[in-house]
């Protein structure tokens, strides 16, 4: 009887220590991520960067993860009364859609937006501080197949998803398309500032 309460009591100490010990902190799809990706879509709306009324630029042949045919667009727009520089890809499929096709009725062809919003040194400094955000072409925030949505660090310390496939674009800045947010051109602004000040 006593090894029993005994057992009993091991086993009950067992299982607080398990549910008192720290969870590994989630990554991505977090409430506030959800919640300022929500934020940012009406954002994106106000600045015709996605929605019915988007601005429009020429489709190009595009590749997976993101599409088959892409549109891409930079642009700073204010977010929560900050200004952050935005780069939104418009994705459309499915494969086999030509270019023509889209540049004719893009709404008709558009499965998702994938949105990169450069935030602040010290969000995410070891990924070039960059937040990003997957959403139907309605702007609902998409999950990944284990529920989790796709907002924020996605794939930070993992081997798929935003962060490690950007982690590989040329100019150390996670940009495929050009290396304006590279250090190396970030430090020639600064010293292009510096020489306009003197």
């Amino acid at each position: 009887m006593l090894n029993r309460l005994v057992a009993c009591l091991c086993a009950c100490a067992c299982l607080m220590l398990v549910s008192l010990t720290p969870a590994k902190a989630q990554m991505f799809g977090t409430g506030e991520d959800v919640k300022y990706a929500e934020q940012l879509w009406l954002s994106l709306n106000k600045y015709r960067l996605v929605g019915p009324n988007s601005l429009l630029t020429t489709p190009y042949e595009g590749i997976e993860p993101h599409g088959f045919v892409l549109e891409t667009i930079q642009d700073t727009i204010v977010v929560n009364g900050e200004h952050r520089v935005v780069i939104v890809k418009r994705n459309y499929g499915p494969e086999g859609v030509e270019v023509e096709a889209v540049a004719d009725d893009p709404m008709k062809y558009l499965a998702a937006h994938t949105v990169m919003v450069k935030f602040d040194k010290g969000y995410d400094t070891e990924n070039q501080d960059w937040y990003y955000v997957k959403y139907s072409p309605d702007g609902m925030v998409l999950k990944n197949p284990a529920g989790v949505s796709l907002a924020g660090r996605v794939g930070k310390n993992a081997d798929a998803g935003c962060i490690p496939c950007h982690a590989s674009a040329d100019g150390d800045d996670y940009i495929y398309n050009h290396n304006r947010f590279s250090m190396g051109a970030m430090m020639k602004d600064d010293m292009k500032k510096g020489d306009m000040m003197k």
